[in-house]
């Protein structure tokens, strides 16, 4: 069973969402501000956070800093907050998705149930490969990069990107075929996620991540990686 930690100040999205969850054989924790739930996220080890951006003690951009210091848990944020800046903030903070108030509950858990995907193992891979190029390693059986020696540590949704990349070597990968594989069907046109998590990758990968060899951007149409 997936617990689930929704970190929200109103009363009356807290509760439609536990009701909701609930319903559904999910475990849920609720938290009002971002000390609380910083203290639950560390206490209760939950499978996903659903968080508001706009909590009483400290911005939720904070909160998903401050998770990402020691957590890979799935973050989706839920958020009155809508302009395209504010969107990328988030998403380069480290959250993962993100949803715009009001919303439906059908599409919220839908996000919700893929987000939990994202961050669960998968079993036996179909084949031991390893790409080594002149600045990393990717070891796709077990889920690893190294970079000079030492392991680079990568969110979920940071993996599979990369995974979806590098199985596709020296091809090009659409926008919209990269947003269905790593985030799932319902998406196509959220090209800012891809802006955000290729510019992550490029920080952590890339000897100079302005002018990348491996990750490589092909305007308005997608990406490929070069090994």
């Amino acid at each position: 069973m997936n617990r689930v930690l929704v970190v929200d100040d109103e009363p009356q999205i807290v509760r439609a969402l536990v009701i909701n969850l609930k319903a559904r054989k999910y475990e849920v924790d609720a938290a009002p501000d971002g000390a609380t739930a910083l203290k639950l996220a560390a206490a209760r080890h939950p499978d996903v956070i659903v968080l508001d951006l706009g909590l009483p003690d400290m911005d939720g951009v904070e909160v998903i800093k401050g998770l990402r210091g020691w957590t890979r848990v799935p973050i989706l944020v839920l958020s009155a907050r809508q302009t395209s800046d504010e969107k990328v903030e988030a998403l380069d903070a480290g959250a993962d998705d993100y949803v715009t108030k009001p919303f439906g509950m059908d599409e919220l858990l839908a996000r919700l149930r893929a987000a939990v995907r994202r961050a669960e193992p998968t079993g036996p891979a179909e084949d031991e490969v390893i790409i080594e190029t002149d600045g990393f390693t990717v070891d796709l059986a077990a889920k690893k990069v190294n970079r000079s020696g030492r392991d680079i540590r990568l969110t979920p949704t940071e993996w599979h990107l990369l995974e979806v990349l590098v199985r596709n070597q020296g091809r090009l990968v659409s926008q919209k075929q990269l947003l269905q594989e790593v985030w799932g069907p319902s998406y196509g046109t959220e090209t800012n996620y891809l802006r955000v998590y290729m510019a992550q990758l490029r920080r952590k990968l890339e000897s100079d991540p302005s002018h990348p060899r491996h990750f490589i951007t092909e305007p308005g149409m997608g990406y490929r990686f070069e090994q």
